[in-house]
């Protein structure tokens, strides 16, 4: 066996195992913790697949900010421990509906040998290296690029004011 295909199933039993811990875990702090396994498992993948850009910023983004930002909210709010909620009665059978069908699409396509998959094609060799996105970010991509730094710019203000305890005024002597 390859050493790829080794490594490849390791990550992917790392992968959703985390997942499914995440789904199942009661604890918030715990399932934050098994999504942020799985971020680390994906940026893993990335380094693999020869994208290293994409795997930083993977773990930079995802596993770092956001991750942090959601324990941060965790452990504000006190939701350290979910309760279990009933859903409505029809969603259990549509969702077992749903999977079966998932697992016979998946079944057919990998034991049809009427269906052919498409064929990888090779990048080019600075595909995801850090100069050729900063080119094409900030040649073509600018305009995207500075609404969406804006949108973000506004979005921490306003999450700023609204969790500003509102001072108590001066008296005016």
């Amino acid at each position: 066996m390859q050493p790829e295909l080794i490594v490849f199933f390791v990550l992917g039993t790392v992968a959703v195992g985390s997942a499914i811990g995440m789904l199942l875990s009661r604890n918030a702090v715990y399932s934050a913790l098994f999504l942020i396994l799985n971020f680390a498992t994906v940026a893993v993948f990335y380094l693999v697949l020869g994208a290293p850009f994409i795997a930083m910023v993977q773990v930079t983004v995802y596993a770092g900010a956001i991750m942090v930002l959601f324990l941060f909210v965790i452990m504000l709010l006190g939701a350290e421990h979910l309760e279990r909620r009933t859903g409505a009665d029809w969603q259990k059978p549509i969702a077992a509906l749903l999977g079966v069908v998932l697992l016979v699409e998946a079944g057919y396509v990998l034991l049809s040998e009427s269906v052919s998959l498409p064929g990888i094609n090779v990048p080019a060799a600075d595909y995801g290296a850090p100069v050729a996105i900063g080119e094409l970010l900030f040649s073509e991509y600018l305009l995207p690029f500075e609404v969406t730094s804006v949108l973000l710019l506004a979005a921490m203000v306003g999450a700023i004011v609204i969790t500003r305890r509102d001072a108590p005024r001066r008296k005016k002597r």
